[in-house]
């Protein structure tokens, strides 16, 4: 049972990968480059790109498990390959798929939604809330000045750690009882930015500063940083009015999976040298 990784060398499918090779399952990862892939050894590495379906015939030759990305192409741009890559996925004889939710209205997901009606396909859909890894943005600021500078500080987050995502999808990928299910993926806990920030310092073993910023003090520090004008629009909806999913805990990943979810304070540990001058 040889399962493909699409977004294999991604925040999330990074995680896809570890976890199914942790579970003894064979792992081949697509990637538009494989030269700079950097995954682990044991990992068949090819060549592809989902905005060109073409590309994953030879890709899909022996695989049951499909892990799939809803974007390609620049700027994140969703994909409009979706029917054709179900197509091919089902002529591949492909058992299952996973698909990780990008946050908005998606063909891909769509079309694997629909795929089913076809035969022979389960599909599982991944909706995980804010990445703990979303964090690393603060590493420049927390070395050099031993700053957060963020507005709305008194949002709230049930971020969820990249490795409970990936465990959720190796789970769904290789085990029955998870198809035609929508997942929300959770940490254990709902957090303030200053629970954020004080387990970053204790980890990294030195305080942080939170700055509150101003909408307007935010969109220039984002636009500096060169983000696209619909990111700085949905971070201020995100972040100004956090949807009530995005700040309830889940029990999904202790359900799927037999253990509780990873909690922040042991991302922060895991990635203290991140923050550290």
């Amino acid at each position: 049972m040889t399962n493909l990784v699409t977004g294999a060398t991604g925040t999330v499918g990074r995680q896809v990968v570890a976890e199914l090779l942790r579970r003894g399952h064979s792992v081949r990862a697509l990637t538009r480059d494989p030269a700079k892939a950097d995954l682990p050894d044991g990992v068949e590495v090819v060549q592809g790109d989902l905005t060109d379906p073409a590309t994953l015939a030879a890709a899909l030759k022996g695989v049951t498990g499909l892990h799939l990305i809803t974007f390609g192409g620049p700027y994140f741009a969703p994909l409009e390959t979706g029917p054709r890559i179900v197509e091919l996925a089902r002529e591949a004889g492909v058992r299952r798929i996973t698909v990780l939710h990008g946050g908005g209205p998606s063909p891909l997901e769509d079309a694997v939604r629909a795929g089913d009606s076809g035969g022979g396909i389960d599909w599982t859909v991944l909706v995980p809330v804010e990445f703990m890894a979303n964090a690393l943005e603060w590493a420049d600021g927390i070395r050099g000045d031993g700053e957060v500078r963020e507005p709305f500080v008194d949002r709230l987050s049930a971020m969820v750690h990249e490795a409970d995502i990936g465990a959720v999808a190796a789970v769904a990928l290789t085990e029955d009882g998870h198809a035609g299910q929508e997942y929300v993926i959770t940490g254990p806990q709902v957090l303030t930015l200053e629970d954020k920030t004080e387990a970053i310092a204790a980890a990294r073993g030195q305080g942080i500063r939170l700055v509150e910023l101003t909408e307007e003090q935010a969109v220039e520090q984002w636009r500096g940083a060169g983000l696209q004008e619909d990111v700085i629009s949905f971070l201020l909806e995100a972040y100004g009015n956090t949807p009530l999913v995005g700040r309830t805990v889940a029990d999904t990943v202790e359900k799927v999976t037999g253990l509780p979810a990873r909690t922040f304070a042991e991302w922060a540990a895991e990635h203290a040298d991140a923050f550290r001058a």
